[in-house]
C-alpha cells in the first residue's frame, strides 16, 4: 500500500482539475484541528484522502469525502480497506464525487460495499455554468433574482473583500439563532478561512450599507470548480437585498479564478417537481435556502 505525504498528494491532484476541494490536503489538515486526521494513498492513477475520527475503545470512523480521485479504483480501494483496518476503523464510509447517472460506484459495490441511504454531504445541489459570462448568468436567473441584484445596487449595497473573519462569525451566529439551524464553532470558521485564504482558494465577501456589515459569505475555489459553503446575514436592512448582490459577486470572484462551475452546495434531496411544488410552503431544513438558490439559475444535479 502506498501512503504518501501531503505534498505528494497535492502534486497528484494537479492531474485532476475537476477534483473536489474536500479531497485537497488543505481540507484534511484543516479537519485535523477539528477531531479528524487524514491519510493520503495513491495506487496507479487513483488515490484518496481518507479522514479518520477517533472513537472510544480505540476504534475509528473512516471517511472518504467526495472521492476517490482518478480512475481504476479497484486496487486503490482494496488498499484503502487495509489501511482502515490498520487504523482500527469499524466502517469505511465513501461519498464519491459523482453525479447520479455516473457508474463508478459499481466498483465499490463489486468491492463489497453496500449502498447507504445516509449522507454526510448534501446529495442534491444546483450547479451554475460560469463559462457563459455575466450577461448569460443574469439571463438564466429568475426575474425576481435579477431584480433584487439591481435593487441592492440601487440601494447602495457595497460588496468588499475582507479578512476580518470575526465579522462573518458575528453574522452567522445571528443567522443560526434566527433560522434555528446548527452552525460550527467560531474557531472552525476562523481556521477554515485561514487555511484556504493562504493559497487564495477562498474569499470572504462582505455586504455593507453605510459601512455597516449586513451579510457575508465564504466562497471556495479549486481547479475549475467553486463552492458556496457558508453564508450569513443579520436582521437589518434586509429590504436592500444584500445577499443577492453578494452571491452575484461570489460568482464573479469564482470566474476570475478560472472556475467554470459554481456549486451552490445543498438543496433538499427531492425531485424537481416536488421541490417546485412545496418550496413556497416549506422553510425547514434546506427548504429555506432552496427558495433563495433556485433564483440564480443553474442545473439541479
Amino acid at each position: 500500500m502506498t501512503i504518501v505525504k501531503n505534498d505528494v498528494w497535492d502534486e497528484f491532484l494537479l492531474n485532476f482539475p475537476d477534483a473536489h476541494i474536500l479531497q485537497t490536503s488543505v481540507w484534511g489538515l484543516f479537519k485535523q484541528n477539528h477531531g479528524w486526521y487524514p491519510k493520503w494513498i495513491i495506487s496507479g492513477d487513483a488515490g484518496a484522502q481518507i479522514l479518520f475520527k477517533k472513537l472510544p475503545f480505540g476504534q475509528t470512523f473512516a471517511y472518504i469525502p467526495k472521492g476517490p480521485v482518478g480512475n481504476n479504483w479497484e486496487m486503490m480501494i482494496s488498499e484503502a480497506v487495509e489501511i482502515c483496518r490498520a487504523e482500527n476503523a469499524f466502517i469505511l464510509y465513501v461519498e464519491p464525487d459523482q453525479w447520479e447517472d455516473e457508474k463508478r460506484d459499481s466498483i465499490l459495490i463489486s468491492s463489497g460495499f453496500t449502498a447507504s441511504d445516509l449522507s454526510i454531504q448534501p446529495r442534491r445541489t444546483i450547479v451554475i455554468n460560469l463559462s457563459k459570462g455575466e450577461t448569460e448568468w443574469l439571463n438564466e436567473m429568475k426575474q425576481k433574482t435579477r431584480y433584487n441584484i439591481r435593487l441592492a445596487e440601487k440601494k447602495n449595497i457595497v460588496i468588499q473583500h475582507s479578512d476580518k473573519i470575526d465579522e462573518f462569525i458575528d453574522l452567522i451566529n445571528i443567522t443560526g439563532q434566527r433560522d434555528d439551524f446548527g452552525i460550527h464553532s467560531n474557531e472552525y470558521y476562523r481556521d477554515v478561512y485561514e487555511k484556504f485564504s493562504q493559497n487564495d482558494r477562498c474569499a470572504f465577501l462582505l455586504a455593507t450599507y453605510e459601512q455597516k456589515p449586513l451579510a457575508g459569505l465564504i466562497v471556495f475555489a479549486y481547479g475549475n470548480r467553486a463552492w458556496y459553503f457558508y453564508g450569513a446575514s443579520n436582521n437589518e436592512e434586509r429590504n436592500r437585498m444584500p445577499t443577492y448582490l453578494l452571491q452575484f459577486a461570489a460568482m464573479k470572484w469564482a470566474a476570475s479564478k478560472g472556475c467554470t462551475k459554481y456549486d451552490l452546495w445543498g438543496i433538499p434531496d427531492e425531485n424537481f417537481e416536488k421541490l417546485e411544488q412545496e418550496f413556497p410552503q416549506r422553510s425547514d431544513g434546506l427548504w429555506g435556502v432552496y427558495r433563495f438558490k433556485r433564483g440564480f439559475g443553474g442545473d439541479i444535479m
